[in-house]
């Protein structure tokens, strides 16, 4: 019922590059969170849900990697999506980087 009036290509761009990130060459760019002293878990956590529309449980593990490896790849797909995705990480002053390659 809610996915009869969002655009088709809304849900079908954000679910495949959430399923298939970093898994092909078409993924060329990717959103990098990195850790700092100054959010707490649920803050972060909050937040990846906010910017990918992700479970909590796969918002956890992304947090829980950032905070053991100092970093984690949030995000992978297209430029138009990275930058959106570093925008709302970025709302609450998260420190993130688009990369490439």
């Amino acid at each position: 019922m809610f996915s009869n009036w969002i655009e088709a290509s809304d849900t079908p761009e954000t679910f495949r590059d959430e399923e298939i990130a970093g898994t092909t060459p078409l993924d060329a760019y990717r959103v990098v969170l990195f850790n700092d002293e100054d959010h707490s878990f649920d803050e972060v956590i909050f937040q990846i849900i906010k910017a990918i529309n992700c479970s909590r449980s796969k918002a956890e593990k992304i947090t829980w990697e950032v905070h053991s490896r100092g970093l984690a790849i949030v995000f992978a797909g297209s430029i138009e999506r990275c930058i959106y995705v570093s925008a709302v990480l970025e709302e609450i002053a998260l420190k993130t980087e688009i990369q490439t390659g």
